[in-house]
């Protein structure tokens, strides 16, 4: 019997059993790739794929949705304006009625062959999640460079801040299998910022997880690129803050005040210059620094505090007009402000300092409702 027919009678047979969320973004080339390998590797289970994908310029939610018009195990979750692995994820996870969930990833590097072993793990009762693990007995990172096996492992180390003692040799794998409604009972504690759901994941759990780990070798892309870039090193270290202060501060608000500390230093540095070198009056010379630092703000926050809202094009320019225009209130706060301390004899600094506290506050909250709104 075909793959297609196997197919068409698992879908009639009932709901599956297991769902594999797959997170894509222009992964085109390999969609049907993985849906042979999934065909071959659970012949004989109620299985559905569901690839959540981020609007790929190479129209991958094209080629999954010819797929779903053709078999009933195959299905797209077609997200616009929306981007994030981490979200994709959960969006996918309770899109789903099965009893088991897995994740991985849909460039072909995670082993679809060992899914068996790992829903065996949790059918028997003996684990709550079952991870795909490079680091154990049997499993390999593949032909990793030596630096981004040092990374992997230093993050690795971090990662043990926020696990809670919990043992775990490859908390930055993306490769995972839980049961659907300890995932959903789970998911409103998670931060949801970044690519690392599974640490994720554990860390927001209320409870010790009993977790198993199954080796696999890592494979290398055939098809594609990778989308690793140095900003996933940033999405990192805002996960560990988040589970470590995320009960104090949301974690957008973490990533606008790293950003601010930046506008910050850049601010006192034009103010410097401008006073100091150019002998520019402190009115004049706070303006300017505040404009400049304004600026830069936007620039970094649009690269890092909503990676995920990022503006292109026209909408950047239109974003950076709105952003000075939302913000002018802050500014004119801050100028006023610190220009009323300064007349009083207040340092220069801390006069700046107190106008930056104030621009900040309006700067957060005006921006995050009308430069980066969905």
């Amino acid at each position: 019997m075909s793959a297609l027919a196997h197919a068409a009678e698992r879908s009639m047979s009932g709901g599956p059993e297991l769902s594999i969320v797959v997170p894509t973004f222009n992964e085109s080339g390999n969609v049907g790739l993985l849906i042979a390998a999934l065909d071959k590797a659970l012949p004989d289970m109620h299985w559905e794929v569901i690839f959540v994908d981020d609007d790929s310029r190479d129209e991958t939610a094209r080629i999954v949705k010819e797929f779903a018009r053709a078999r009933g195990d195959v299905r797209c979750l077609h997200r616009v304006g929306r981007r994030g692995l981490s979200s994709a994820v959960v969006e996918g996870v309770f899109s789903s009625s099965a009893s088991y969930v897995a994740v991985m990833d849909g460039d072909m590097q995670h082993d679809e062959r060992v899914l068996p072993q790992m829903l065996a793990l949790l059918r028997s009762g003996s684990a709550d999640v079952v991870v795909g693990s490079r680091y154990v007995e049997g499993g390999s990172l593949g032909d990793w460079t030596s630096s981004r096996i040092f990374m992997s492992k230093v993050a690795g180390r971090l990662s043990q801040a926020i696990l809670k003692g919990q043992q775990l040799q490859d908390p930055m794998s993306g490769f995972f299998m839980t049961k659907r409604d300890l995932f959903e009972s789970v998911s409103p504690a998670m931060s949801i910022e970044g690519f690392k759901v599974l640490l994720d994941f554990i860390a927001s759990s209320p409870t010790v997880l009993r977790i198993s780990e199954v080796p696999y070798v890592f494979r290398t892309r055939a098809v594609g690129e990778s989308k690793l870039d140095s900003l996933v090193l940033w999405e990192y270290g805002i996960l560990l803050l988040d589970k470590l202060f995320g009960r104090f501060v949301p974690p957008r608000l973490v990533l606008f005040a790293l950003v601010g500390g930046t506008g910050v230093a850049v601010h006192f540095t034009v103010l410097s210059m401008l006073m100091r070198l150019v002998g520019t009056g402190f009115v004049m010379a706070q303006g300017v620094a505040t404009f400049v630092a304004m600026t830069t703000n936007f620039v970094l926050n649009d690269l890092l505090t909503y990676r995920d809202k990022r503006l292109k094009g026209f909408r950047w320019v239109t974003g950076l007009l709105t952003f000075y225009l939302v913000c002018g209130i802050g500014a004119l706060a801050n100028v006023g402000i610190a220009s009323a301390l300064f007349e009083k004899n207040y340092a220069w600094w801390l006069a700046a300092g107190a106008g930056v506290m104030v621009g900040t506050v309006f700067n957060y909250g005006l921006t995050s409702v009308f430069t980066w709104k969905k």
